[in-house]
């Protein structure tokens, strides 16, 4: 005997094809959804992660949210006077939505950072995180600045924006910069005491990391930071020649897939 249950129900050869559109749907109603993460390591060799990602069945938008890895800590070298600092900067945001058909594939690449420990004043910058496929057009988040120290009497680390994004910059739809690590230091001959800021990735958790020295020769970066954060800078208190500390890597940058 037939149910009211059952009068409810209709099988798919019922439906004419194209005839129910998205509009024909409540917004309640429950769509396929889901999420994916490709992010690199943390650690003292940082790297980064590229994996091939298709488009499930019964998915039409696609929203790709991007972070750079963050710059590494710099080196120091004692030189017969104290150090002037710049912490790394986290890695840059980006974020796109676009229409996909089932199938369609994308290269997804969360950046990472060079993979050695700085002993240079002049560190490297994180890589780029980015995605390549159809209706993506140079889609990626750059990677943060890298710390600094100097030990020159007429030159400073500066902390300013390094690079200033417009609306839809880097093939997305909205973007955001990171300012560089704030700057502490002096040139006298010994110095109490230093501290730095390495700032962290937008929206993406951590509020970067700090450091602060007191009465130290030589002190290395030497930990580890989350996700997209500049990395930990070497510092010194002390004059003299031939000491050098190492700066650590900076955080792997991180992709973040939400489909529907």
């Amino acid at each position: 005997m037939a149910t009211y249950a059952s009068y409810r129900q209709i099988t798919a050869d019922a439906i004419t094809p194209s005839t129910i559109t998205d509009a024909s749907f409540a917004l309640t109603t429950a769509k396929k959804f889901g999420t994916l993460w490709v992010r690199g390591y943390l650690g003292a060799c940082t790297v980064g992660c590229c994996c091939l990602w298709t488009v499930p069945a019964n998915v039409k938008r696609v929203t790709f949210e991007a972070w750079g890895a963050g710059g590494n800590g710099n080196g120091a070298c004692v030189d017969n006077r104290c150090q002037h600092y710049k912490g790394a900067g986290g890695g840059y945001y980006n974020t796109v939505t676009i229409a996909v058909t089932p199938g369609w594939t994308y290269t997804i690449c969360a950046g990472g950072v060079y993979p050695c420990k700085s002993v240079e004043c002049n560190a490297c910058l994180g890589c780029t995180s980015y995605v390549t496929g159809c209706n993506l057009s140079n889609f990626c988040a750059i990677g943060g600045t890298s710390g600094c120290a100097t030990g020159d009497w007429n030159t400073f680390c500066f902390s300013a924006w390094e690079c200033c994004l417009a609306p839809g910059a880097n093939g997305g739809n909205f973007g955001m910069g990171n300012h560089p690590g704030a700057f502490s230091g002096s040139f006298a001959c010994h110095c109490y005491s230093h501290n730095f800021c390495a700032t962290g990735a937008p929206f993406l958790g951590g509020g970067g990391v700090t450091g602060e020295l007191t009465e130290c020769w030589m002190r290395c970066g030497c930990w580890e930071v989350p996700y997209g954060s500049g990395g930990q800078s070497a510092m010194t208190t002390y004059c003299g020649v031939g000491c050098c500390g190492q700066g650590s890597t900076g955080g792997s940058g991180v992709v973040k897939v939400t489909y529907v």
